[in-house]
């Protein structure tokens, strides 16, 4: 057997270290989805959710029918899409192709992203297809969940980036007797929802957006979109805590690298 020689040597191994990062760059952290699970329930009746940030769909694959899958199995009680789901209008058909997947009898709620704003979406067509879905969008506002016998406000915020998030025009008709959970694109927007924290009866706040950095290097964030703030991904807050999710979907380039494709799961 022909020994190799140390140039031969260093150029295989580098091709196998750039074919591995492209691997994962290109596929591993964009389609194998992290599912996490948390149980924050204090209540006999629970109410699971799972929430589904920044799709940016651009078309239904393989990975978007596995996650549907997954959730059908699981049958949670509500479904919250925390914005920037597309990023046109001609993706509107794709976004209800994905949503036709998931068990219509499943509750599901959805606020604004800034891509919704930014890629001009005819907000009327997405309210419809939501609608079609079993799905209510929530624009500064306060809705009613009830399972058995209890009752929660889910409260939708717009974005804050693209629109006007207004967290007091949200929860102005808010029973504070029921628990509250609430969806916020934009986490750098949680400094204003702590000023009212004692009017809530919350304890997490859905938020999404940066993609976790989307792209990272040793813990280094190169780059995090405008309205993240000094959030990146997991748990912030004390008794009101925040999740940011890592999302599902990228944006600019099409790639996840130290940040991969995620879903939570609550319990409440």
């Amino acid at each position: 057997m022909k020994k190799l020689n140390r140039r031969k040597f260093l150029k295989r191994i580098s091709f196998a270290v750039i074919s591995l990062l492209v691997i994962d760059m290109f596929w591993f952290e964009k389609y194998m989805i992290e599912w996490n699970y948390f149980d924050l329930s204090t209540s006999k009746t629970k109410i699971k959710v799972v929430q589904l940030s920044d799709l940016h769909l651009q078309s239904v694959k393989s990975f978007h029918k596995n996650i549907a899958e997954k959730i059908n199995k699981m049958q949670p009680e509500v479904i919250c899409i925390t914005g920037d789901a597309i990023d046109d209008n001609t993706k509107i058909k794709d976004l209800n192709l994905f949503l036709k997947l998931i068990d219509n009898s499943i509750k599901k709620y959805a606020i604004l992203g800034n891509w919704e704003y930014w890629g001009n979406i005819n907000l009327s067509s997405l309210n419809s297809v939501y609608k079609t879905n079993n799905c209510k969008l929530l624009v500064n506002e306060t809705v009613l969940f009830t399972k058995e016998n209890r009752t929660i406000n889910i409260v939708g915020l717009d974005d804050f980036v693209g629109g006007q998030a207004n967290i007091k025009k949200s929860i102005s008709n808010l029973d504070i007797k029921n628990e509250s959970l609430i969806l916020n694109h934009c986490p750098q927007y949680f400094s204003e929802i702590l000023k009212v924290e004692n009017q809530l009866n919350s304890k997490l706040v859905l938020s999404g957006h940066t993609h976790g950095g989307q792209i990272t290097f040793l813990g280094i964030v190169p780059f995090k979109p405008q309205g993240s703030g000094k959030y990146l991904k997991s748990f912030y807050g004390n008794k009101l805590k925040m999740y940011v999710s890592k999302g599902i979907g990228t944006s600019i380039l099409p790639i996840r690298f130290g940040s991969r494709a995620e879903v939570a799961v609550f319990d409440i």
